[in-house]
């Protein structure tokens, strides 16, 4: 394990006009974001409308990406679906055979929300038994239910040598920090962060790198915090975009990841305002406020001599 930080983006899917996924706006997005210079991608995730994809949608979705990354980059996805535990170790072997580097599961999908944590415990050691060595992932997803892993369940699940990422939405910064410290004895785990105000705290405080919805608006802001966190030169600078960026999360969580398509199609991605979630379309006032964020993110590259990824720079070559 290096001690580089990574910026991982959790990956919308583009729908067309009609709904279908818009597989040209999926590799162009995988384009933009390797551009910006992120060290992965979460795909098959929430914000990839996951629980609006059908299963082979998941599997082919997952698949074309992994293709088209062609080792750039790790590449994650979700595995934990179907009813049963057999239903999801059935799954999560099929999402690895799509060439992902870890499949992840959500802790949610492991125990209802009234169920204690030793059924979630006794749930996951079967699902180890029957994906052999594949290595996992762990989500605390905020759907169907956010089921936030205590200490002592985080440490048991660890101390099983098979997962190898870890997605946090503990938000909580002395939640965060007491996971961290497990991470430090265990040393085989890359914890994420999914909260953008937690940005710097996590980062010095030891995690691997974060994995938040900002990267669907500005990923070269977030790759630049990784990059500068500890850097004692630009320790001004990141405390003032780590306030900007805070002040701005409230914003960009409204009408999500609708939000986000119409934000990255302003930046010229070609990208269609269309998703499965309830929400269809954003309000006048949102369409503002978000127009007036896109000024906001040239003026704060501008500030820190950042270049933004323009859509008709030369793509990384494959």
């Amino acid at each position: 394990m290096s001690d580089v930080k990574k910026f991982v983006p959790v990956m919308i899917t583009p729908f067309d006009s009609k709904g279908r996924i818009d597989m040209d706006a999926v590799f162009s997005l995988v384009d933009f974001y390797l551009n910006a210079g992120v060290k992965g991608l979460f795909a098959n995730c929430l914000s990839s409308e996951m629980f609006s994809l059908t299963e082979d949608e998941r599997l082919e979705l997952t698949r074309r990406i992994v293709q088209y990354v062609d080792g750039r980059v790790p590449v994650v996805a979700t595995g934990s679906f179907g009813q049963t535990i057999d239903d999801k170790a059935r799954f999560t072997r099929q999402i690895y055979d799509t060439g992902v580097n870890a499949v992840i599961m959500i802790t949610a999908h492991f125990a209802n929300i009234d169920e204690s944590d030793t059924t979630l415990l006794g749930n996951f050691f079967k699902l180890l038994q029957l994906t052999e060595d594949i290595p996992l992932g762990l989500y605390e997803c905020p759907a169907p239910y956010k089921r936030i892993l205590g200490p002592d369940v985080f440490r048991q699940l660890i101390d099983t040598g098979r997962f190898i990422y870890h997605k946090d939405t503990s938000i909580k910064k002395e939640w965060v920090e007491e996971k961290l410290a497990i991470c430090r004895e265990q040393q085989v785990l890359e914890f994420y962060d999914a909260h953008t105000p937690n940005t710097l705290t996590s980062l010095r405080s030891g995690a691997r790198g974060m994995s938040s919805i900002s990267g669907n608006f500005y990923p070269e802001l977030m790759v630049w915090l990784c990059d500068h966190a500890a850097d004692p030169a630009y320790q001004a600078e990141a405390a003032w975009l780590q306030a900007e960026l805070t002040a701005a999360d409230p914003l960009i969580h409204e009408a999500y990841p609708l939000s986000a398509k119409y934000f990255l199609q302003k930046r010229g991605l070609p990208l269609q305002q269309s998703s499965r979630t309830q929400v269809v379309q954003l309000t006048p006032l949102q369409q503002q406020q978000l127009d007036e964020l896109i000024n906001k993110f040239y003026s704060w590259c501008e500030r820190l001599d950042i270049r933004p990824v323009t859509v008709s720079e030369p793509l990384l070559v494959k």
